[in-house]
């Protein structure tokens, strides 16, 4: 690892003055991704300002009946609150299936939001990767990239400085857009409110940043709205234990009079960033609940996609994702199987 310079504020101000004052420092909450790049040499701050004592370790009821979740809280203690089990079964579920114990009791709900690729090639600084390093070229493109997206992704040349294919990691971050979530920050500027569909980004022609947050913006906590609606997060994956999604979902249904009043979805393991079925939604607001609706409707949202050579299979598999969820959430039969 190079050397770097550990900090410790004694409040967020005084955190986030220290980060403005460092261009090329970082913020350290659990740590369980950032540490991990470090050694590889993928990240190289030169300051380390630690804030997992600053931001609020609480989860604190809203006026609506949402909860705010101070950016500090450990994703294991989030899981197990009576209150996000209760009202919000799919952030709960969604937590469970990330990582492992111990990287949950570590790993914080601010941090868990802010998790960059686990892509072969950002990892590996041996090979080339327009993320880590703009101009070196996508090795994911003609290499290995099974795991990638299908959705969102740049594709030009494998030289090209913006050619991405990259997908967000983290489970929690697929739940939280469809739930609506909104992230306070504290930055040089004061204080803001970021709607999570529009923290994090697609890679565009910068494929380097990952969101939308100013450099030394510490984020302080979430807040989720009541929901008011069944939900559930399904993760499809390689294996039961610690392994990223291949394709996932997080859904919420309101059925009425075998109607759909109101749908939530959003997928994950298949774009850069947590991704929206906004077209799906649409689609099927006001649509009777059956199999054929919900096959319609996410056949909609991923007529857009344009899978690599490796991994079409993921448009299948997204589609049959997200129309078992609907089925189990609407009270439907889904034991057989989907074609």
């Amino acid at each position: 690892m190079r050397e770097f310079r550990y900090e410790r504020a004694a409040d967020p101000a005084a955190a986030v003055a220290l980060l403005a004052a460092a261009p090329d420092g970082a913020f350290l909450g659990g740590g369980t991704n950032l540490v991990d790049l470090m050694k590889l040499g993928v990240a190289t701050p030169d300051v380390l300002v630690d804030v997992r004592e600053l931001t609020s370790r609480e989860v604190a009821d809203l006026p609506d009946g949402g909860l705010r979740i101070g950016a500090g809280v450990p994703n294991a203690d989030l899981a197990a609150d009576r209150r996000v089990r209760e009202r919000f079964p799919v952030l709960a579920q969604a937590l469970l299936a990330g990582a492992s114990g111990q990287l949950r009791n570590r790993a914080t709900t601010g941090g868990n939001l802010l998790q960059r690729t686990r892509c072969g090639y950002f990892t590996d600084v041996t090979k080339p990767c327009n993320k880590r390093s703009p101009g070196s070229g996508c090795g994911a493109l003609e290499g290995v990239h099974r795991n990638h997206a299908i959705l969102g992704q740049t594709i030009a040349g494998s030289d090209d400085p913006a050619t991405c294919v990259t997908t967000h990691p983290s489970d929690m971050a697929v739940a939280m857009v469809a739930l609506d979530a909104v992230v306070r920050v504290l930055g040089p500027d004061g204080e803001r409110e970021i709607p999570i569909a529009e923290l994090h980004r697609l890679p565009g022609s910068d494929p380097s940043r990952d969101t939308t947050l100013r450099h030394g913006e510490l984020v302080t906590a979430i807040d989720v709205p009541a929901l008011g609606m069944p939900s559930r997060y399904r993760k499809v994956r390689d294996r039961a234990s610690f392994a990223f999604a291949l394709v996932s979902v997080a859904a919420a249904l309101d059925v009425r009079d075998g109607v759909v009043r109101d749908v939530r979805l959003a997928l994950g393991g298949v774009a850069h960033k947590p991704w929206r079925a906004s077209a799906a939604e649409y689609v099927l607001r006001g649509m009777p609940a059956t199999e054929a609706s919900f096959a319609a409707a996410v056949e909609s949202e991923l007529e857009a996609a344009t899978p690599l050579r490796d991994n079409a299979f993921k448009v299948p598999m997204a589609r049959n994702v997200v129309v078992r969820t609907l089925l189990d959430l609407a009270g439907r039969d889904t034991e057989r199987e989907l074609a």
